[in-house]
C-alpha cells in the first residue's frame, strides 16, 4: 500500500514535467506510474508494477509520437508570416527609403514595406516579397516582362 503513494507521487511528477517542458514525452510516462499505481492497489508485487509501468509506458510513448509530431512539427508552408514569402504585391504608396514609406497589398492585405535595394519605387508597380523584417516587408520591383 505505501508504494501505491510512490507511484503516484512519481506520476504527479511527471505531469508537472510534462506542463513545464515541450516534447510531449513525459506525459506516458506519467501514465505509466498511474496504472503502476493502481496495480500496487490491488496488491501486485513491486516486480510486477514494474513491469507495469514499463510497459505501459513504452506504449504509451510509441502511441502518442504521431500526434506529438504533429503538434510540436514544423508548421506547414503558407503559415503565419510565411504566406506571403516570394508573393507578388502592388505597390499602393510610394516607397521611399529617404522618408520611409511604402506600402504594399498583398491578396487584400496592406503592409508596410521597403525596397531590399534602397531605390523608390513608385505606386501602381508590382513587386515580390523577398523577405520580412519586423512588420515590413522587404520587396524588390518585378521586372516588366515577367507578368504580374
Amino acid at each position: 500500500m505505501d508504494l501505491m503513494w510512490v507511484w503516484l507521487v512519481i506520476a504527479i511528477l511527471f505531469f508537472l514535467g510534462e506542463v513545464l517542458t515541450a516534447g510531449f514525452v513525459l506525459a506516458a510516462f506519467g501514465v505509466g506510474a498511474l496504472v503502476a499505481t493502481m496495480a500496487a492497489l490491488l496488491g501486485a508485487t513491486l516486480p510486477v508494477q514494474l513491469v507495469v509501468f514499463i510497459v505501459t509506458s513504452g506504449a504509451g510513448v510509441l502511441l502518442s509520437r504521431r500526434f506529438a509530431d504533429r503538434v510540436t512539427g514544423p508548421q506547414a508552408q503558407g503559415v503565419g508570416i510565411d504566406r506571403v514569402m516570394g508573393k507578388q504585391a502592388v505597390v499602393l504608396e510610394t516607397i521611399d527609403p529617404m522618408a520611409a514609406t511604402g506600402l504594399v497589398r498583398v491578396d487584400r492585405e496592406e503592409w508596410r514595406a521597403d525596397a531590399v535595394d534602397n531605390v523608390p519605387i513608385p505606386a501602381g508597380k508590382v513587386v515580390q516579397v523577398v523577405t520580412v523584417e519586423g512588420t515590413r516587408l522587404k520587396v524588390r520591383l518585378v521586372p516588366t516582362d515577367e507578368p504580374a
